[in-house]
């Protein structure tokens, strides 16, 4: 079974709402300008989730849908739609979202409708994954755990806060028949279950100051030895992705082709100029690292990052992070995002560079509920779900 590709399109309108009259709720197709309008009014929400998202998904067929109380808009979400080859299912997909009040009492017929709506265009099956926290870990937990021999997982080490909703509403996934992905699926496919996060209301100085000493140490250092960092035109993508092959030859990862950042900053541009950035850092006219820095309302991410191989020495991932830090403190964000982690904390484990490079900020560890599948047609999910894990 193999995956066809097809060009990004818009879902037809429903051809009518599928109704709910014990709660007044509605599930049905939104226009892009409804859906940014109401991401616009959220104080949160994932880039993953945007109309934007979907037009740099050329390979999925894409729809924003939006949940209607008593006529009130009151959730949204982009779906993407992969076709299976030879036959007109496909798998409906909703990366972190979709963006609703996951503590509402009428959750559950939330999704019951959502199930249906999807169900009618086709839907096999339904993956999405709830932006909702489970645990957190401050940054001394996590250094503290890696230093002791006993601790192998981070889902292990007893967590510094813990959010009842996400327990609540595992257990109300279950019970409607929803099964969770693996929960150390690390950077396989899908949207990671465990990120790092630096909180940020407080000024630079305060996030300057609860940064560990090398972190603070390495900003000073790339300040002296003369690295400037920029922010890319469109037209500077070319550089950037030049040095993202060369970290991809580097690190043994498949790089993405320079067409998707071109189209990932044509579509995300056009829905927000100030949606995605191009970050460049030089040293004496040598580009020595650029990343990609992504915002919706007060979240900000660290999207892609590439470095040279020479000039390790003057500590360019450090400073291009520490500008695109500053900056999302002072648009007024609260939250600057360094994505995906794997939950390991074996010191011989690959990925473990990566998790004390993002504790060096003195952020945060965050657990979510993960991704979670629904099987609508459980014959043809069933074969998916063999073929996927035989890839």
């Amino acid at each position: 079974m193999r995956f066809g590709r097809r060009g990004a399109q818009t879902i037809p309108p429903h051809r009518g709402p599928v109704a709910w009259p014990t709660v007044n709720l509605d599930v049905r197709t939104i226009s892009a300008v409804e859906h940014l309008a109401f991401l616009d009014r959220q104080p949160d929400a994932s880039f993953l989730q945007t109309p934007g998202w979907g037009e740099v998904k050329s390979e999925w067929r894409h729809e924003s849908i939006g949940w209607f109380r008593g006529g009130t808009l009151i959730g949204a979400g982009l779906v993407l739609y992969r076709q299976l080859p030879r036959l007109k299912k496909y798998l409906a997909y909703l990366p972190e979202g979709p963006v609703l009040d996951w503590a509402d009492s009428d959750l559950p017929a939330f999704l019951v409708a959502m199930a249906e709506h999807l169900k009618h265009h086709g839907a096999f099956g339904i993956r999405m994954g709830p932006p909702v926290v489970v645990r957190r870990w401050r940054a001394e937990t996590v250094k503290t755990a890696i230093a002791d021999d006993r601790h192998r997982r981070l889902g292990a080490v007893a967590p510094d806060t813990c959010d009842g909703l996400g327990e609540q509403l595992s257990s109300q996934l279950r019970a409607a028949g929803w099964r969770a992905r693996g929960s150390d699926d690390g950077f396989a496919a899908g949207q990671p279950r465990f990120v790092f996060q630096l909180p940020l209301r407080r000024t630079p100085d305060d996030v300057l100051a609860g940064m560990n000493q090398q972190w603070r140490r390495n900003i000073k250092k790339a300040s002296k030895a003369g690295v400037i960092v920029t922010q890319g035109s469109v037209e500077q993508l070319a550089d950037f992705h030049a040095l993202y092959a060369e970290t991809a030859r580097r690190d043994h990862f498949t790089p993405r082709p320079l067409s998707y950042f071109t189209q990932m900053f044509a579509a995300m541009r056009a829905e927000n100029p100030d949606r995605v950035r191009l970050y460049l850092a030089h040293h004496d006219d040598a580009l020595v690292a650029a990343t990609t820095w992504v915002r919706v309302g007060g979240h900000t991410w660290y999207s892609y990052g590439a470095s040279s191989t020479d000039k390790r020495d003057v500590r360019g991932s450090n400073a291009i992070q520490w500008q695109m830090i500053s900056d999302a403190i002072e648009v007024g964000a609260t939250v600057y995002d360094l994505r995906g982690i794997t939950d390991t904390l074996d010191p011989g484990d690959p990925h473990i560079g990566l998790i004390q490079f993002k504790v060096g900020t003195g952020g945060e560890a965050v657990e979510y509920v993960g991704e979670w599948d629904l099987p609508l047609n459980r014959l043809i999910y069933k074969a998916f779900d063999l073929y996927m894990s035989r890839r």
